[in-house]
């Protein structure tokens, strides 16, 4: 297996190389910080662009869908290709998003445009950063350098608060142009990375996996994420189409789960035949491997979480500037910092399963303070303790998620992991955004409804009016010009305000317990870790192993290369 030449050291033990882990550390923090730049947008994409609750759901969604889809292929193509110069492929788009979003004259290029090329771009950057560093570090670097790429989601916090005070004093074009230039500055970096020898063997692209991969998830996930805007069954009026007369919504996700299903035998004739496949069976097969990509998912899935529900609704509801938005992600971001990196630093021989059930369990009780900051349009500093609950809680899963994974299998699939990684990452994150947003819009729509046939302040008729309307996560003076042309008096007005004050604090209150639930349900597969011993270049790692008799599985030994 072809080694890294700058990390083989005669003699000694092997240092810990500082350069290549910083140039990966600002790749990860720079499509991080560019999923929080979106986040401080929001009210600046609806006053310029004239966007809508639902362009801002979509804008969050189409990076989580095209990443989604084509991470997988990304680690394949970098396994491929080779790693470094996969890395700067995915830089070089990033760069030419940014600057697509920063000269967007309308919603639709900014989405369709600039949103599509980053997400492409992380498809072949973000599998190179843990591809690399199988090959680059090695125990317990390894661990350390897996840490260090789970606390930059941290230190990507520090670039919110840097890209809000631009956004509040340039606007978002400025901010997404200076997201250009520092995607330049990671391309001229990675030519720092050291050298990576490729395999000797001629490895074969598997296009038919990748193309029915893709196809598959982006249907999986276009399917999940409209739900909330074109309806479960019925159709809604944003509907563009129908499949007879039904919302094409559940269709869509019921067929991207059956090419998946379809995917799977097929993948493993191909690594059968080629040595080699988009979805290796040691992923398949090794229950720690699960385990992690869970791990990956939850993570992110709070990151969805946040794009969906708790960025939209302090800035349009409870008013919050870019400046105050940049030091929520800090609330959120140096928590995971110091836990990603403190725990392999300073807890080397903690034991991976204890430490993400902790790290669940901390993050959902994160939501409790959360639900009981809000108060009418505004929240109070219960909000803050629950941000820096979250953040760590995602530091401590992200300290040994990529690890775990990595350890499960040999040293060509753990660098090809990296983007079923990523991949299962940004899963996460889009079902975070499309089943809470669902459940935050269905839950406004049917909370206002009822609340007003209880009232006996409104008529029937302002009902059916409102009913027509399309009431999503709002303020209240959004509230009143949505219902601006409704007929009524002061009272009835002043009621319906009232109403949907309520009715979106229940709806959040709800979102926020289903979000904890489904974080809680990833305890369950950690029954599945268990750490074990492997050897490397004929020496034996250090590993944390719990005893054979509480293994659930039998070790993966290493194939031969």
């Amino acid at each position: 297996m072809a080694k890294s030449k700058a990390t083989h050291p005669e003699g000694g033990v092997e240092k810990f190389l500082v350069l290549p882990i910083i140039v990966l550390i600002l790749a990860q923090m720079g499509t991080s910080g560019d999923n929080g730049a979106l986040g401080l947008a929001n009210q600046q994409l609806v006053d310029v662009l004239g966007a809508t609750t639902p362009d801002i759901q979509l804008a969050n969604m189409v990076y989580s869908l095209m990443a989604g889809a084509f991470m997988a292929a990304g680690g394949l193509v970098g396994t491929i290709i080779g790693w470094r110069t996969n890395f700067r492929l995915g830089a070089a788009l990033c760069a030419a998003g940014e600057l697509v979003m920063a000269l967007s004259p309308n919603m639709t290029i900014f989405i369709w445009g600039g949103r599509i090329l980053v997400g492409f771009g992380a498809s072949f950057m973000i599998p190179s950063v843990l591809g690399l560093i199988p090959f680059i570090y090695h125990g317990k670097n390894r661990v350390l350098a897996f840490g260090c790429i789970g606390a930059a989601s941290g230190l990507s916090a520090f670039l919110p608060l840097f890209l809000g005070i631009v956004m509040q004093f340039g606007g978002f074009r400025v901010t997404f142009g200076a997201l250009a230039v520092y995607f330049a500055l990671v391309l001229l970096l990675s030519f720092k990375l050291p050298a990576i020898e490729k395999p000797a063997e001629k490895l074969k692209f598997d296009g038919l996996g990748t193309g029915i991969a893709a196809t598959g998830l982006f249907l999986f996930l276009v399917g999940l994420s409209r739900i909330s805007a074109w309806g479960l069954i019925e159709p809604f009026a944003e509907c563009p189409f129908t499949i007879f007369g039904i919302s094409p919504a559940l269709p869509m996700a019921i067929l991207g789960l059956i090419l998946l299903v379809i995917l799977v035998p097929m993948e493993k004739r191909v690594e059968q035949k080629n040595g080699i496949a988009l979805l290796p069976q040691s992923f398949l097969k090794t229950p720690q491997v699960r385990a992690g990509l869970v791990a990956s998912a939850i993570t992110f899935f709070f990151m969805g979480v946040q794009a969906i529900l708790l960025s939209p609704y302090l800035q349009l509801v409870a008013g919050w500037s870019p400046v105050l938005m940049g030091v929520m992600a800090l609330a959120v971001g140096i928590p995971t910092f110091i836990f990603s990196l403190g725990i392999p630093k300073f807890m080397p021989n903690a034991n991976p399963r204890r430490v993400i059930q902790v790290g669940y369990i901390v993050m959902a009780c994160a939501f409790i303070p959360m639900a009981f900051s809000l108060h009418g349009s505004e929240v109070n500093g219960l909000m803050w303790l629950g941000l820096a609950v979250a953040g760590a809680g995602a530091g401590i899963v992200s300290a040994q998620a990529n690890n775990i994974v990595a350890l499960a299998v040999n040293e060509r699939d753990a660098s090809q992991s990296g983007g079923i990684q990523t991949t299962m990452r940004n899963v996460g994150q889009a079902i975070g955004v499309a089943a809470i947003g669902a459940v935050l819009l269905f839950g406004i729509t049917a909370n206002i409804d009822n609340a007003m046939a209880d009232s006996p302040v409104i008529t029937p008729e302002i009902r059916t009016a409102v009913a027509e309307r399309n009431i999503s996560l709002m303020g209240d003076a959004q509230f009143e010009q949505t219902i601006a042309d409704i007929p009524m008096d002061d009272a009835q007005r002043a009621e319906l305000v009232q109403l949907n004050s309520d009715a979106r604090i229940q709806s959040t209150i709800t979102s926020y317990v289903v979000s904890g639930v489904l974080i809680l349900l990833g305890l369950f597969t950690t029954r599945w870790i268990t750490i074990f011993k492997k050897e490397e270049d004929g020496k034996e790692e250090t590993i944390v192993a719990e005893t054979a008799d509480e293994m659930p599985f039998e070790p993966v030994v290493d194939r031969e290369m």
